[in-house]
């Protein structure tokens, strides 16, 4: 029987070798399926602006369905949906836009912050075996004491390991 390739985007398989799967990834079924595939992940600005520009389908609007389907060079979006599609890109570019103002900050202010991060670098600091001045690494917690462990899991040296001269590295 030999083995057989499956296409995700046509949902269909055949036998694999190189003049099946060459006809298979250039027809017009395939092209089309990944075309329809691709366009599921566009954002709703394009899909916007394209369903905007095609006129709408009369045998969809009449019978509520088209025998074209996705590949319908006509719309088959009601008023409705344009103007839900429309509020939705909106809202979308008023989220950025505060986004990028910084609207989107956490309740208080920097002060406030400042002052939290500060008490809990303190109480860290209680709780650390080692000193600010020994060792800038915080352990996590429910390790051994500094001194039990491993020397390939210490604190490197507050100068950095020291490198020989004739070291060469590659």
């Amino acid at each position: 029987m030999g083995k057989r390739y499956f296409c995700d985007y046509c949902d269909r398989s055949f036998q694999d070798n190189l003049h099946n799967r060459k006809k298979h990834l250039n027809g017009v079924q395939h092209l089309r399926a990944k075309k329809v595939w691709y366009d599921l992940f566009r954002d709703a600005v394009a899909v916007l602006h394209e369903e905007q520009s095609k006129k709408p389908c009369r045998k969809f609007l009449q019978t509520g369905q088209c025998d074209f389907g996705s590949n319908c060079r006509f719309s088959h979006m009601t008023e409705g949906d344009l103007e839900k599609l429309n509020a939705q890109v909106q809202e979308e570019k008023r989220a950025k836009e505060q986004h990028f103002d910084g609207a989107v900050l956490p309740p208080g202010t920097i002060e406030d912050w400042l002052e939290k991060r500060a008490k809990g670098r303190g109480a860290a600091e209680d709780d650390s075996p080692l000193s600010e001045e020994e060792s800038p690494f915080q352990y996590p917690p429910g390790w051994p004491p500094v001194q039990e462990l491993p020397p390939s899991l210490r604190a490197p040296p507050p100068g950095g390991w020291l490198v020989p001269p004739n070291l060469h590295w590659g």
